[in-house]
């Protein structure tokens, strides 16, 4: 079996497999269309982003993924995998694990795949060592009206001084077994309620904006709120508008529904663990830089579960 990164002599498959694609990132799916078609493509010549395509020729099929990192991120996620018509390939666990290989070259400690619960997938990835840790549900909220947004306050872009109340809200809200996978926000993005209760954070692209809420249980007026925020987002345009509510908020789900925004399938939310090998005598870090822990040392191989 044979796997390598793609190159150009591969555009030939890659228009074949165009729409024949299984995307595993909702979000960048939603914001920034196809992963196999041209803006896509453009993406990997950004030499600064974390972004890797790998192809696999060992079968009677070409296998292609891919894979992409946040710098700064703990974790990488699954781009896609392609063709979405033969998922039981035998040789899909293989190419599932180079990939999060290229991860770990990124001292990524895990990585994420969010997959429809129906999908044929599921055996592949929990042979690549994927395991369900969370569930979500993408809301398509274009078309919710202000009508009724008169209680719902304001929202203003986070700043510096509004980050540790966001992350006393993270910590309030996920659960603490989910910390490793879905650590706090460490960084000056998304918009917050002035009750500093709500917080959401946003990917956006060309095609759309995903917003991602984490609203306190005690919050009064959501629906009120979540008006609000759709409505006024800043430099909106056109785009369409998407909350994603994960399995930790699905209380939000039925105010979601009245509202008249539109679920899609549920997706099951799939991490796998990393394991590091590290050289001996080698300090492990095993924790952010800017927490006080002693470290240990090890000599064959550090694995985070």
């Amino acid at each position: 079996m044979s796997i390598r990164s793609l190159d150009l002599l591969d555009i030939p498959t890659i228009a074949r497999y165009r729409n024949d694609v299984l995307t595993l990132d909702s979000a960048r799916a939603l914001t920034r269309g196809h992963p196999l078609g041209a803006m896509g493509l453009l993406a990997y010549i950004n030499p600064a982003r974390h972004l890797y395509a790998a192809i696999s020729n060992g079968g009677e099929t070409a296998l292609l993924g891919g894979i992409i990192h946040t710098h700064g991120d703990t974790f990488a996620k699954l781009l896609y995998l392609a063709p979405s018509s033969q998922l039981h390939d035998p040789q899909l666990p293989a190419l599932i694990e180079h990939l999060a290989v290229q991860a770990g070259e990124w001292q990524a400690f895990h990585v994420i795949a969010e997959v429809d619960e129906t999908s044929d997938v599921f055996p592949a990835l929990r042979m690549a060592g994927f395991s369900v840790y969370a569930w979500q549900r993408v809301w398509d909220a274009s078309l919710l009206e202000k009508t009724g947004a008169g209680n719902g306050g304001e929202w203003k872009r986070m700043q510096s001084i509004d980050l540790p109340a966001v992350q006393s809200l993270h910590y309030q809200i996920v659960p603490q077994l989910l910390h490793p996978v879905e650590p706090a926000p460490n960084r000056v993005t998304g918009f917050v309620h002035e009750d500093m209760k709500c917080f959401a954070n946003v990917t956006a692209g060309m095609y759309g904006m995903v917003l991602t809420p984490l609203i306190h249980p005690d919050e009064e007026h959501v629906s009120e709120k979540i008006i609000s925020l759709v409505t006024n987002l800043p430099d909106r345009r056109a785009r369409a508008v998407y909350l994603n509510v994960r399995s930790y908020q699905a209380w939000l789900e039925p105010v979601l529904a009245d509202l008249g925004a539109k679920a899609s399938a549920r997706q099951a939310v799939m991490v796998k663990h990393l394991a590091r090998l590290v050289r001996n005598d080698q300090t492990v870090r095993a924790v952010p830089t800017n927490v006080g822990v002693q470290p240990s040392r090890m000599s064959r191989m550090d694995v985070d579960e």
